[in-house]
């Protein structure tokens, strides 16, 4: 009795976030109704926030990994990945999830879905390249526990829920328009400079970013903790039966995060809580967002699990 006490205070937990975060949403979707056009605008306002909900619930999947830029990945093409996957769900007694492939550069995975029957697992291109089969199985054990434990629901809709109030920074991405090089002599600087090869935001998306970007921040921290990657961190090297395995995993990513950081544009910010690290540098709009625990105190808990001591 006590054991399923302690199971149905974790799943009130994991779904108390997310409850909070849709209910301040339509309180901030009512005052602004109210502020526009009184009680009839307040009514208009939760019923366009109820919507977004809806369709955000129903599309939170497909947000996420588009924002990545992931395609489905066949067995014939990774087996191996899918062999890892297969035995973990069934060690776990879950559905196989479906698998996708970003190609980021930079080490990282996520688990998306609104549940175990609709649950997706992405791994980038450069997560398959730096860890070895014993680290990604640690990984996808780690991504899995997100499935077991109920995790997905609650933060791919702050994922989607950021993205949608974050949506008006990817209009001003498009507003701005790539510059085209300036014809010059072959082989000059002018003519071998790539179109659009600026770096960093435009200002016009990073107006709106800094004016929309604090609010989906609250929506992300209300309905994820940091306590949820230390909980799938432990259930996740059970799961694959080697938690130094995890721990080098995690060393490797945390490395190659930093070296290759993302730019958090206004698609990207809102997914980076997904990831089993922070794949942004802790600076500026994207420190509002971080959700995950510090990597050497994840490696420390590990190691320890595993009956190292410091």
């Amino acid at each position: 009795m006590r054991g399923y006490a302690l199971r149905a205070a974790e799943l009130a937990g994991a779904a108390a976030g997310p409850v909070t975060s849709v209910a301040l949403l339509v309180a901030g979707c009512a005052l602004l109704g109210v502020a526009a056009a009184g009680g009839g605008g307040a009514v208009v306002a939760i019923v366009l926030a109820a919507v977004l909900v809806v369709a955000v619930i129903a599309c939170c999947d497909r947000m996420a990994l588009s924002a990545m830029l992931a395609r489905p990945v066949s067995e014939v093409e990774h087996p191996e990945l899918y062999r890892l996957v297969r035995e973990l769900s069934k060690d776990g007694r879950l559905p196989v999830p479906r698998l996708y492939l970003s190609p980021a550069e930079q080490p990282n995975s996520f688990a998306v879905g609104r549940g175990p029957r609709s649950a997706a697992i992405c791994c980038t291109e450069g997560l398959l390249r730096v860890l070895d089969e014993a680290e990604l199985r640690g990984v996808l054990g780690h991504e899995i526990a997100h499935v077991s434990g109920h995790d997905l629901l609650g933060s791919s809709l702050s994922a989607g829920l950021a993205t949608g109030i974050t949506f008006p920074a990817g209009l001003g991405r498009l507003a701005r328009r790539p510059r085209r090089p300036r014809p010059g002599p072959a082989g000059s600087a002018a003519s071998a400079k790539p179109v659009g090869s600026g770096l960093g935001l435009g200002a016009l998306e990073q107006a709106l970013l800094l004016l929309f970007g604090p609010v989906a921040a609250v929506i992300v921290r209300l309905a994820v903790s940091q306590e949820r990657e230390y909980r799938a961190d432990a259930a996740g090297a059970l799961l694959s039966g080697d938690p130094v395995a995890l721990a080098g995993a995690l060393r490797k990513i945390d490395a190659g995060t930093a070296e290759l950081a993302l730019a958090p544009d206004g698609r990207r910010i809102s997914v980076g809580h997904l990831m089993i690290a922070s794949p942004f540098r802790p600076e500026g709009l994207a420190r509002l967002f971080r959700a995950h625990p510090p990597a050497g105190e994840r490696i420390r808990r590990l190691e320890a699990l595993a009956g190292y001591r410091r």
